[in-house]
């Protein structure tokens, strides 16, 4: 799964979440209805066994879905914090890209409710995230 990669997008998930930085999100595409981000595999980013390790697919996603709702926010409000995360994984990733895309499920003034799915380079997918957002 190959795409451009969105400058600004990426920019902005730096700036607000520097750890996403160190682990090299990169990001595809932002807007309210649609947030795509991707980790590369790396070898210091993995299990013993070579599959990229859950929380980087976790952190992944709950970054992806943090703008995501952020993108989301009722006209006022400054930003949002994760209160909940569920999250189901389906299948490793031992190479090339894990991309995340997240979609808004319901958009409140107090909670927003996202889903994001993690797929691999061959559009497999690797997990299914819902995660809760309380309006700040």
């Amino acid at each position: 799964m190959i795409g451009m990669i969105d400058e600004t997008g990426t920019k902005l998930f730096h700036q607000s979440m520097p750890f996403t930085e160190r682990l090299g999100v990169e990001v595809l595409e932002h807007g309210p209805e649609l947030v795509r981000s991707r980790i590369a595999w790396d070898e210091s980013l993995c299990t013993l066994g070579g599959m990229l390790h859950g929380g980087v697919l976790m952190s992944l996603a709950d970054a992806t879905g943090a703008v995501c709702a952020f993108l989301n926010l009722p006209e006022g409000k400054q930003g949002t914090t994760t209160v909940e995360s569920k999250s189901n994984f389906l299948r490793a990733v031992r190479s090339g890209h894990a991309v995340a895309s997240a979609r808004p499920l319901h958009a409140g003034r107090s909670f927003i409710v996202v889903e994001t799915e993690i797929r691999d380079d061959a559009d497999k997918l690797v997990a299914k995230v819902t995660q809760t957002q309380a309006v700040l």
